[in-house]
């Protein structure tokens, strides 16, 4: 596809990930960034690990945004307690999508309340990892596990895709992504508390007690759900509804033990607790309405 001009708003694990993808593949990239991240960047490089070696990405870094600077897609990819916060710095600025990849469960007109109607896409990613230093160490998630995910809207979201897929991105389109945010915290949230209550977070997993917990709750959530009249989103999600609990304890186990789980579950539960326990109670809140 033609190249295309990103603003990568929010250069943590994904946004860095994202941003160094579509960098690789040839597209203008530009990473906004603040504080420590923003030194970092300024002095290195978007540095990153890549088969065992230490890229550095083509990316512009920018300190400040001007309302005239204009981009085919912002990638915003901030905490959830940031989110209204970027959005503000973002309303006035004349690029037509602002890509959501947050865990929320706010509906998305309330955003566009802020930033202007049509101007949000919602996305969430299908990435994890950490740093090592000043060098990002992280992946995407494999396919058939979590693509990134994007929300139909109008034709829009098949211009994103097509970008992600140009960067080898494995990517998947939903009719209904609010649903399917509420789906993924289903499971998201019964797992992270699982590290929250654990005596030994980063060995949960041989905690068969806990782990028979954690596949009941997800069972309880996936259930509630269904109840209130959604239809569970990825379809798979029946899945964790049908076999028995013991068996999903037993594979709950062997995925918190897994390197997938400790660098795409444990390590982002252990470094974002507040963000997963308001999405606790925002959670639970709304499936007992």
């Amino acid at each position: 596809m033609n190249k295309m001009k990103i603003l990568i708003f929010g250069t943590g694990v994904i946004g860095s990930l994202y941003g160094a993808l579509l960098a690789e593949a040839g597209h203008e990239v530009s990473l906004y960034a603040r504080g420590a991240r923003l030194k970092s960047l300024q002095e290195n490089g978007l540095r990153y690990r890549k088969n065992a070696q230490i890229r550095t990405a083509k990316a512009r870094i920018l300190s400040s945004l001007k309302k005239t600077d204009r981009y085919d897609f912002i990638i915003l990819t901030v905490r959830e307690n940031q989110l209204f916060q970027a959005l503000e710095e973002l309303k006035d600025n004349e690029s037509p999508t602002i890509v959501t990849m947050v865990n929320s469960l706010d509906t998305y007109d309330k955003w566009e309340a802020v930033c202007g109607k049509g101007r949000i896409l919602p996305a969430f990613p299908g990435a994890g990892g950490g740093f090592d230093g000043e060098v990002l160490d992280a992946a995407l998630t494999p396919r058939f596990i979590q693509p990134t995910t994007i929300g139909k809207t109008d034709g829009r979201e098949r211009i994103f895709a097509a970008l992600l897929r140009s960067a080898m991105i494995p990517v998947q389109i939903v009719e209904d992504m609010h649903t399917w945010q509420l789906c993924h915290l289903a499971m998201v949230v019964p797992i992270a508390d699982a590290y929250y209550d654990a005596d030994d977070p980063e060995h949960a997993g041989e905690d068969q007690k806990l782990m028979r917990k954690t596949a009941s709750q997800i069972r309880e959530n996936l259930t509630a759900l269904s109840r209130i009249g959604l239809r569970l989103s990825p379809a798979k999600m029946n899945v964790f509804r049908l076999l028995p609990t013991s068996i999903v304890a037993a594979v709950l186990g062997s995925v918190f033990k897994s390197s997938f789980g400790e660098r795409f579950m444990y390590r982002h539960s252990m470094k974002a607790p507040d963000e997963m326990r308001r999405l606790h109670e925002q959670f639970y809140q709304t499936i007992s309405c």
